[in-house]
């Protein structure tokens, strides 16, 4: 009996709840209890397991991706073999790859409803699919399934492409094909080459790319078909329609970007990742591009071996492929089909699983010829059947399209569904199905789809500044809403009054209908500081606020000024503020300011006079005897460090000097006569 998968494998990963599956694996939910982390682990299938083929290929995925380390590639952290045993009691490996868990989405996820997506984010998702795909190119690997289903895109808009299960070396000269001979990859995304079953390069993947870019931008893929035959051989010989044919916003560049990657000769294409990427990013930024004009590939010749080539592997009927020749058969999706092992004569499991496979292939070789005939027949047939390029009738009057269809022997329809479109005028054709320059029998019916006018309008610049009437009159004449918001835009440059701002902003593109909302300006949020010199303090608060400023801080000073007026103020008269700043003010106490005597004795007279001078007293000076320089100051009248009213009167008195030699003289003779007269005595 068949043991339960381990709970852990390697003992270090736990498998925990399914989250995908595929053709050839399954994808666990996973977290690795060594480091902590939620991790993808991607198990091959246990029916597949026992099958070398599909062994061998899953190793291949897991040494590709574990080569490559890039931003834009799933990161492979380990790879591993889980033993169980089958139904037989037989032990079976089932290799497994523990991978970087991506949380997002996928592409075809994104585009799953048929709805385009912005054209800016189909070139940041592309371009990040050719970062990739540039750094695996420049290690010698080409991917080979490139499609919407392999692009994740994280929650956080990140771009990351997976599935590296059929990339194999570039050096590979048997890249295309299995050990089946049967054509990997996706039939929507086959490059021509790949759908012939030829070598394949770098530029198979960029062709891959083309698809993926062209069905971002127009919601479909370039080619449909009943069958993956019928697409694999348009692929190989149909000129695709430019992505501008089927919605009209896209530009020309974009155009011939997309056109160049799905050149059928691969030596037309570019010539490498880094090429593609490199015009892309001009696209963005609005430059010229490399590519040639889209209506040049109109005229491309397919090579004469390619055709033979298509033709032997997609349209040859049943009746006409040897026994013994190698079958192409197109795969639907990414997984190619089984082979057939190589077994033990002797095992009879071998030999069962052999009989069965050979039916299997039988059978699909029938369904195989049985459309390959079709699509003979159908081609045969049409190489009898004259055939014109459908007329571009874009941009004419209904009247004038009609007149040119019919003319050039096609069959007129008219969509009754009318499209949005910035480039064509209300009721002139926007589009046309067959698109134009595709090759047609007389007598196909083109259905033509006229243009509504334009999906979208751009606000005049000129909004700001103008009324609020006017300018609802400019925004309703466009045919969208107005909405005026009750709220006020401050604004140094518009009056009061006004439109200040609008949103969207003036210049911008809005769709047609849309409401515009308005806010008036409430003029300039800067105001001079009036002059409030003289006031109250209730006579400074109403001024203050009636420029929409307030009053702050009040502090009381000594003054000779009325009482209770404002004498300063911070910030100063005339200073530009904003609306709602404080401005503090200083009121006179109504007492005289005191200022205290410095030290001035031993100074210079002059010094002296002058710094007493300067805090607003009054000085008078009287001369001395002393036996001081002449000018010094000996003192002063009221004391150093007294307290006086400003305008008080000080006195100094100051050295007049040259005194001290008369002085000696006498008293020396006067005491010398009077010390010997007493002395006698």
């Amino acid at each position: 009996m068949a043991q339960p998968m381990a709970h852990r494998l390697a003992g270090r990963y736990e498998v925990r709840s399914l989250i995908g599956r595929g053709g050839m694996a399954e994808v666990h939910l996973g977290f690795d209890t060594r480091l902590s982390r939620v991790v993808a682990i991607k198990m091959l299938r246990r029916d597949l397991a026992q099958d070398s083929i599909f062994q061998a290929r899953f190793r291949r995925e897991a040494q590709s991706a574990a080569s490559l380390n890039h931003p834009n590639i799933v990161a492979v952290y380990d790879t591993g073999e889980e033993i169980i045993e089958d139904a037989t009691g037989r032990s079976i490996a089932v290799p497994y790859i523990v991978m970087e868990y991506v949380e997002g989405h996928t592409v075809k996820d994104l585009i799953s409803d048929g709805t385009a997506v912005p054209i800016n984010e189909a070139i940041e998702i592309v371009s990040g699919v050719l970062s990739a795909l540039q750094y695996s190119h420049a290690n010698h690997l080409v991917h080979r399934d490139i499609k919407p289903g392999n692009i994740m895109l994280t929650s956080d808009g990140k771009v990351k492409v997976m599935d590296f299960g059929i990339a194999r070396a570039l050096t590979d000269s048997q890249a295309t094909m299995t050990q089946t001979n049967a054509v990997v990859g996706t039939a929507q995304y086959l490059s021509p080459e790949q759908a012939r079953g030829e070598t394949v390069d770098a530029r198979s993947d960029l062709y891959s790319t083309g698809v993926v870019l062209f069905e971002l931008l127009t919601g479909r893929p370039p080619f449909k078909g009943d069958s993956a035959v019928a697409v694999a051989y348009q692929h190989v010989e149909q000129i695709p329609p430019t992505p501008s044919s089927i919605l009209s916003d896209i530009p020309d560049s974009l155009d011939r970007v997309v056109l160049k990657a799905l050149a059928k000769n691969r030596e037309d294409r570019y010539p490498s990742a880094a090429a593609m990427l490199a015009d892309l990013q001009r696209v963005a930024r609005g430059l010229d591009v490399g590519a040639p004009p889209a209506d040049s590939w109109a005229t491309e010749v397919l090579p004469a071996a390619g055709m033979a080539s298509a033709r032997t592997a997609a349209t040859t009927p049943m009746a006409a492929v040897p026994s013994h020749a190698p079958t192409a058969a197109i795969a639907a999706t990414s997984t190619s089909m089984p082979a057939v092992a190589t077994a033990d004569p002797d095992d009879e499991a071998s030999k069962s699983r052999k009989r069965r496979t050979a039916i299997i292939v039988f059978l699909l070789l029938a369904a195989l010829g049985i459309i390959g005939g079709s699509v003979w027949a159908l081609t045969r047939g049409a190489a009898e059947t004259e055939t014109i390029a459908v007329p571009n009738v874009v941009g004419l009057t209904q009247a004038e399209a009609k007149s040119q269809i019919e003319q050039a022997g096609f069959t007129w329809e008219l969509n009754p569904d009318k499209v949005a479109s910035d480039t064509v005028n209300e009721g002139s054709v926007a589009s046309t199905d067959p698109t134009a320059g595709t090759q047609a029998e007389k007598g196909t019916t083109v259905r033509v789809t006229i243009s509504s006018g334009p999906d979208s309008v751009t606000l005049p610049d000129n909004l700001v500044g103008m009324s609020p009437d006017d300018a609802r009159k400019a925004i309703e004449a466009l045919g969208l809403k107005w909405e005026l918001d009750s709220s006020k835009v401050a604004s140094d440059t518009v009056p009061e009054g006004k439109v200040a701002q609008t949103n969207p902003s003036p210049g911008s593109k809005v769709k047609a209908g849309q409401t515009i909302r308005a806010y008036l300006s409430s003029g300039s949020d800067q105001v001079d500081v009036p002059d409030l010199s003289g006031m109250t303090q209730d006579q400074a608060r109403s001024t203050l606020k009636s420029v929409g400023l307030e009053l702050g801080n009040v502090t009381s000073v000594d003054s000779e000024k009325e009482k209770d007026r404002i004498i300063e103020q911070d910030p100063a008269t005339g200073t530009k503020v904003k609306k709602g700043t404080t401005v503090g003010v200083s009121i006179s106490s109504g007492k005289p300011a005191q200022v205290e005597i410095p030290t001035v004795v031993g100074m210079d007279r002059d010094d002296a006079e002058a710094q007493l001078k300067a805090l607003g007293l009054t000085v008078t000076v009287e001369e001395v005897a002393g036996n001081q320089p002449a000018g010094q100051v000996l003192s002063v009248e009221p004391g150093e460090g007294s307290k006086v009213d400003k305008n008080s009167s000080v006195k100094l008195k100051v050295s007049k000097g040259g005194q001290t030699g008369n002085n000696g003289g006498n008293n020396n003779g006067n005491n010398n006569g009077n010390n010997n007269g007493n002395g006698g005595h």
